[in-house]
């Protein structure tokens, strides 16, 4: 661990990191979730887990900010790929809108 590196970092897993993925987690559960003491970083060091950030404006590691930006693109593309699914209820509409937040989500992450 970089007890040095004043940086602070991104989760690996940017998608399911921060406090909206552990509230779903614990309402579909019932019970709440630990955070880890030491995770991954998108820049690949394993930090203690109070030196990372799920907001773009508190992210100094200039490589976690790019694969944040990289995983936001790629999950929008994805969404967007697999729309429409055979049998499924969601509107093309909520798609777009949903794509449009993503790819959104992904400038604020821009170095």
């Amino acid at each position: 661990m970089g007890e040095t590196d004043p940086h602070i970092h991104v989760e690996q897993k940017v998608l399911r990191a921060g406090p909206e993925f552990r509230n779903l987690i614990s309402s579909m559960l019932g019970r709440v979730t630990d955070a880890p003491s030491v995770v991954t970083t998108g820049c690949g060091l394993r930090v203690p887990y109070a030196m990372t950030s799920h907001r773009p404006e508190s992210v100094t590691c200039l490589a976690c900010r790019e694969h944040a930006h990289r995983e936001f693109l790629r999950f929008a593309d994805q969404v967007e790929r697999l729309h429409p699914i055979p049998g499924t209820t969601i509107a093309g509409a909520d798609v777009a809108e949903a794509v449009e937040r993503l790819r959104d989500r992904a400038k604020r992450w821009s170095p």
